[in-house]
């Protein structure tokens, strides 16, 4: 017998656009099949303390924040009294034909791992950690027209080139929408299964029927299941239907992709639970104006976090950048002050970057404190530091602070850059334009070391760099070719080397 849920899907390449008798474009499907499902049982749950209430209301009476109820699906529940309740329980549930799951001992587990999944996307399978993983959960994470569904296409495409069936289901474009950007990209998507449905029921039915080797749903936000009454992309729709694909991902050995959109605080929409669900989240960042854009992993089972991959926006879609630090060092002003050289370390990868700073005479009231790339509170330590330690006074003055390429500086790594390019600029003079600056600055003043300094020396001499400034402890003992290594141990002692 036929599963009603399951819906029919043709090619990508083989979809046919007719008119409409008004004129506009549309793209024949099957009509959808009505059918009616009992309803689940349902509680509106706090995300803050967990408290339980029949129905939806403003306010949490237990914990008292507002707006935390959502609603989520209950399974019936037996009520068992008595000192062996959990006995009395395993035992009904085995009178109500339950059955015993075996527990073998972790020694007695065996099996090999399985071979990642290429999709020809150098950076792409870096920041996974070497490929795709058969049977996990990808959730990738951005802001909106920063290039995720582009992506997500380009990977399907590759995928299916390689023998690896793919569904692409779309819930937010049209089946015509999708294939104009597959058209426009040229990413060679014409065998990419497509499916044009919101219904978390039907998407699942129909990949259960199909057995794609990979399910990609854009986004999670317009997926609803029949179980809850809420509106697609809230709370708990949202969180319901990650668990479903979760769920379905182990059990069938289908990779799921889900795409989700951010707030306006850059977290992904809907409850932080979400990210603990899936196996790996990637996060897209960069500024909508620059034409390369940044993927990060946030979280990864199989692989380490933090890492990142660096595309170029292109008419052919998104095209990976071998050579991160080449391009944000690419435009960098050879005698310019204000303007230093760090090397962080994103994952297992060291990058080379610029960071530009500007103090200017303050024209009324407060000093402003402008920044890009950089936390406000570290750049206010560091400004106190230089005043108190390096007699550098900036009461008087407006600072501006930009981390070049839309790069987000997170790691400490970058203070004494920070510290170099902001005294380059109360001086006006420029630093060493072949020196990096790698260290962490102290409220004493101190330089303090940094981890895996070795892989930042290499990366500096890879992009020709002649000087390394870094903490005095940091010094490797053996050298390294081509660099000189200035060892430093206070910001005093940084200012004396540079401007003497």
């Amino acid at each position: 017998m036929l599963n009603p849920n399951v819906r029919e899907f043709v090619p990508l390449g083989a979809r046919t656009v007719t008119q409409h008798s008004t004129g506009a474009p549309f793209v024949s499907l099957l009509s959808r099949v009505t059918f009616i499902m009992p309803k689940s049982k349902t509680v509106y749950r706090c995300t803050e303390c967990g408290a339980e209430y029949p129905r939806w209301q403003g306010r949490c009476e237990t914990c008292g924040e507002w707006n935390t109820l959502v609603e989520e699906v209950v399974a019936p529940k037996v009520a068992v009294s008595g000192g062996s309740s959990r006995r009395i329980a395993g035992a009904r549930s085995l009178a109500e034909g339950g059955s015993v799951a075996a527990t073998p001992r972790l020694r007695e587990v065996h099996g090999s791992e399985a071979k990642r999944w290429k999709t020809g996307l150098d950076e792409f399978d870096f920041v996974l950690g070497g490929g795709i993983v058969p049977g996990s959960m990808i959730l990738i994470g951005g802001e909106p027209g920063i290039g995720k569904s582009t992506i997500l296409l380009q990977v399907a495409a590759r995928l299916e080139a390689n023998g690896h069936a793919t569904l692409y289901a779309s819930g937010e474009e049209s089946a015509l929408q999708v294939k104009l950007r597959a058209d426009r990209i040229g990413s060679g998507a014409d065998d990419v299964s497509l499916l044009s449905e919101t219904n978390l029921e039907t998407v699942l039915a129909t990949s259960g029927a199909a057995s794609p080797a990979v399910l990609m749903v854009d986004s999670i936000q317009t997926v609803f299941t029949a179980d809850l009454e809420g509106a697609p992309g809230n709370v708990g729709q949202v969180r319901e239907c990650a668990a479903r694909l979760m769920r379905y991902a182990k059990e069938s050995g289908t990779t799921v992709f889900v795409v989700g959109h951010v707030t306006k605080g850059g977290g992904i929409a809907g409850p932080k639970t979400l990210e603990h669900i899936v196996d790996t989240v990637l996060y897209f960042e960069g500024e909508s104006t620059l034409d390369h854009r940044l993927l990060r992993a946030t979280k990864n089972r199989f692989g380490s976090v933090d890492e990142i991959g660096v595309f170029r926006m292109s008419q052919s879609g998104l095209e990976p950048v071998a050579n991160p630090s080449e391009l944000f060092m690419g435009d960098r002003a050879s005698h310019a002050s204000g303007s230093a050289v760090t090397a962080l370390l994103e994952g297992t990868r060291p990058v080379l970057v610029e960071i530009q700073a500007l103090a200017a005479k303050a024209g009324f009231g407060t000093p402003q404190r402008v920044t890009t790339g950089f936390d406000g509170r570290r750049l206010a330590l560091l400004l106190a530091v230089l005043d108190k330690r390096a007699g550098l006074a900036f009461s008087q003055l407006d600072v501006f602070l930009n981390v070049v390429g839309g790069v987000r500086m997170q790691e400490p790594a970058g203070d004494l850059a920070v510290a170099a390019a902001l005294a380059s600029s109360v001086y006006d003079r420029a630093l060493p334009v072949d020196a990096v600056f790698v260290g962490e600055v102290g409220l004493g003043g101190e330089v303090r070391p940094v981890s895996q300094v070795e892989r930042r020396i290499a990366e500096a001499a890879n992009m020709g760099m002649k000087r390394v400034f870094l903490a005095e402890r940091a010094v490797p003992r053996r050298g390294a070719r081509d660099v000189e290594l200035v060892g430093v141990r206070t910001i005093q002692d940084l200012l004396r080397r540079l401007f003497a």
